[in-house]
Formats: C-alpha cells, structure tokens, sequence
C-alpha cells in the first residue's frame, strides 16, 4: 500500500501521457509539465485520481504474485526433482517469475481497466465534458451495465502479454543483483541488509519496465478508448506505427523508470520483511 501511494501520481502521469491522442498539439510537454498541472487544476485530489482501484486489490495482486511465484518455483523443482531449499537456477526463477503473471491477471486487468478510465477521465473534463464515472464503484457497474463481465476485463490478454515477460524481468533482475551482492560480501542471499534488499528490489522494477512499457501502452490505449475505436490489440499496435511512428510505443517511460526504483524496492522489501517474519513465527 505504500508503494502504491507514493508511486500512484507518477503513474497518473505515465497513463495521461501514453493516452494523449494522436494528431494534436500534446497537453503535456513531459512528466514534470503533466505533474505540474495535474497538481495546478485539479490539487492534491487530483494527483492520486483513480487510486481507489489500484489500492483496493493491491494486497490480493501481490499476494497472488508472490504465491504464484512460489508455484512456479515448486512446480520447476518438482521437474527437476530438486530439494526445496535447492537455489535455483536463473532460467528456473524467470519461468517462476512469468509463471507468477498467470494468476495474477485475474485481479489485475479489471484493476487497471477502472484505474486507467478514472485517470484520463480529467482530460475530457478539461474540454469542457462532463465526468462519466463518480468513483471506482460507479465506474465498474457503468462498465458492467454497458457490456457485461466483457467489458469489466476488457485488456486482459494486453495486461498478460505486459506482465509475464515483465515478471521475467523483475524477478530475474532482482535474484541476479542480491546473489552478486551476496557474493561480493560473501554471504548468502538471506543474509544481506535492508539497503541491499532495497537495491536489488529498485533494479528489478527498472528491469520489469525496460521490458513492460511497450505493452503497457498498447494497453491503456486500448482500456480506454471508445468501444468499436479498436478492432484489437494489433489494430492499436498498427495504429501507433502509422500514426505516431516507434517513439509513441515508449510513451511515458520517464515517469514509469522514475516510479520503478522506490515502488519496487519499497515492495521487495516488504517481501522479503514478511518472509523473514513468518519464518521467525514457524
């Protein structure tokens, strides 16, 4: 939750920027500009507009990715026919990582449907329209009422083909930099202080968005535009080629990699908090 809260304006900005329409004159010259604005017209309040959802199924996703990455750990081990605590290989902890994406997709895709709508929402509000969604609530019966459970998940496969790749990334980066600083100081992974926890968890989510943002802005164009607009997921990807050539595909990166450190050090540590807690209370 705290990860959430400090990272949700950034996130505001990065979908406002990737959902700016082609075409016309963008209403945000940067990451900086659109925080400067946001926080000039619309407050504090306005900064952390569509927090509700995101916070609301925050602790059931990464309960659900840390489950699942345990899964996917148990299930490579089992094939191997390896010992539980055996560490395991890097190519085994990215399947593990990308098998985590699995499950997790279920709570994740209506999350980032309602989040995504609710943020871009002020930018039709700036031109004079009117607000269609009062809140997280009303923006997911809204959604249900005009298409169904469809429509609630409408971008699921989009926020897989984001995640399980990006979920390779983030576990493989994290796992590779707290052995090599294991390594360098000659202790075991487990073994290693808060601050480095922090580091390796800060270089994961830098890893999973070097990896995550091309999807991810296929996908919140996709989640919030008009019914109809898109034939599907290619018919965006094309669309952003012919119209806004390969940079529109890296939409938003600046605010993604400015959020990515602490969000992710901030989660891994909480992570790897909680573990050393449980296992102090088995």
């Amino acid at each position: 939750m705290c990860s959430t809260l400090v990272g949700h304006p950034i996130d505001l900005v990065k979908v406002r920027m990737q959902t700016q329409a082609s075409g016309t004159k963008p209403a945000f010259n940067g990451t900086f500009d659109c925080l400067s604005q946001t926080f000039k017209r619309e407050g504090v309040r306005g900064l952390y507009r569509g927090v509700s959802a995101p916070m609301t199924a925050i602790a059931p996703i990464y309960a659900v990715v840390f489950w699942g990455y345990d899964m996917g750990g148990r299930l490579t081990r089992k094939h191997y026919d390896m010992q539980p605590n055996e560490p395991m290989s890097l190519n085994m902890i990215m399947f593990a990582g990308g098998f985590s994406a699995l499950p997790t997709t279920a709570i994740m895709a209506p999350s980032e449907r309602i989040k995504c709508l609710l943020q871009v929402q002020a930018n039709e509000i700036e031109k004079g329209g009117k607000p269609k969604y009062k809140g997280m609530v009303d923006c997911g019966v809204k959604l249900f009422r005009e298409g169904g459970i469809r429509s609630v998940y409408k971008g699921t496969f989009a926020t897989l083909i984001r995640d399980v790749p990006g979920s390779v990334a983030w576990f493989g980066a994290y796992e590779v930099v707290k052995r090599k600083l294991a390594e360098a100081q000659g202790k075991e992974p487990g073994e290693l202080s808060p601050l480095n926890v922090l580091f390796a968890g800060g270089i994961g989510g830098v890893a999973n968005w070097c990896v995550s943002i091309p999807p991810d802005v296929v996908k919140s164009r996709y989640q919030t535009a008009p019914e109809g607009m898109y034939k599907g997921l290619g018919d965006v990807a094309s669309t952003l080629m012919k119209e806004e050539g390969p940079g529109a595909f890296f939409k938003g990166i600046g605010p993604a990699m400015i959020r990515a450190f602490p969000a992710n050090a901030a989660c891994f540590l909480g992570m790897e908090l909680s573990r050393s807690l449980l296992g102090f209370m088995d």
